[in-house]
């Protein structure tokens, strides 16, 4: 079978492989929609530790498909079983994972990062996927596009739970790319009254209006005084950094209304970190300052309720299907900003 494979930093590789082979208690996926992540442009550009030539892993960790094969100890799956599946397995028995957050495990693995993904004609989903319920039935209406989707919303929607939106709150998201837009599609439907996008690209705006004309858009030049005179001077009350920037994170603090909530989405280089935070602004305006990572089963699930109930649309998500032989063109489409998501179709 095809498969996308990395080698190390900058080197991947369109390669045939076996097709996996499953034990007792394991599935066999075949894959029908698997997104490209900004994670996997920034596996492929700085590499992977254990990943290199003479070990090199399949990346995708946004994945759907159906059920080609189950082992003789599977129970609660069928072959021809429209799936989902959450990437992120822990250990099961942590803290964390007994309190279902086995994206926080310590020894935690995700399919298409530690362990072959998804840019493969097939993958084997391990028994710890089936035991701790990362494998998810689609609901009729869900395409497997959707379904890919589904785990950057996930993401999404952890961070949001760690900062929550209420009703009528000013949303600022620093950063308009797919987490950016996707952020301001669930803003809304959380509740908030006005959810203002910025970006460098003015493209990048125009792309999110397309998605939801009630989006304002505020320039990167100029994003203080833009935002303080769309507010009445007061800043927002939930400010989001979607993007890798240190700059933003320090901004979100000047930006944030009294009483404001931040969440800092976007990891940050190595070689960006520490920033420097004016802790007594934290203080004086008595700012709760929060961060996310990655997504839990339970995120998982939800997010793909509000997609099959249809009170998020992301039907406009998906803005570009390649196959799997035309890797290379889907992977120059995904890092040129000129559409939302990217994902590789085997249709």
């Amino acid at each position: 079978m095809l498969a996308a494979r990395l080698y190390g930093p900058g080197d991947i590789r369109l390669v045939e492989v076996p097709k996996p082979v499953i034990s007792d208690r394991e599935i066999l996926v075949k894959l029908r929609s698997a997104g490209i992540c900004g994670t996997d442009m920034r596996m492929i550009k700085n590499g992977y530790p254990g990943i290199s030539e003479t070990a090199p892993r399949t990346l995708g960790h946004e994945l759907s498909g159906e059920i080609a094969d189950i082992g003789p100890l599977v129970s609660g799956y069928r072959v021809g079983m429209r799936v989902g599946i959450a990437p992120n397995m822990g250990c099961g028995v942590c803290g964390e994972c007994i309190r279902g957050n086995q994206h926080l495990c310590a020894n935690y693995e995700a399919l298409g990062v530690q362990t072959d993904g998804g840019f493969a004609e097939y993958v084997r989903v391990p028994e710890q996927a089936l035991r701790f319920g990362n494998v998810v039935e689609l609901p009729a209406q869900v395409t497997f596009d959707y379904a890919a989707v589904n785990e950057p919303l996930s993401c999404v929607y952890n961070g949001i739970e760690q900062c929550p939106i209420r009703a009528g709150d000013d949303v600022l998201i620093i950063g308009a790319g797919p987490i950016g837009i996707m952020y301001a599609q669930l803003a809304k439907m959380s509740g908030a009254g006005r959810v203002f996008l910025s970006n460098r690209s003015t493209g990048r705006l125009e792309l999110a209006r397309r998605i939801d004309p009630s989006f304002v858009a505020l320039p990167a030049d100029g994003l203080k005084a833009s935002l303080l005179a769309q507010t009445g001077g007061r800043g927002a009350d939930v400010i989001v950094t979607a993007n890798p920037s240190p700059e933003a994170q320090q901004l979100a603090v000047e930006l944030a209304a009294m009483g404001g909530r931040i969440n800092f989405f976007g990891g940050l280089p190595k070689d960006s970190v520490p920033v420097a935070l004016d802790t007594n602004v934290i203080h004086y305006k008595q700012l709760l300052v929060t961060g996310s990572t990655k997504a839990n089963n339970a995120h998982f699930r939800k997010t793909l309720q509000f997609i099959a109930s249809g009170i998020l649309d992301v039907g406009k998500l998906v803005s570009a299907r390649y196959a799997i032989d035309r890797f290379d063109e889907a992977l120059a489409h995904a890092g040129s900003s000129q559409g939302i998501k990217t994902v590789i179709a085997f249709d």
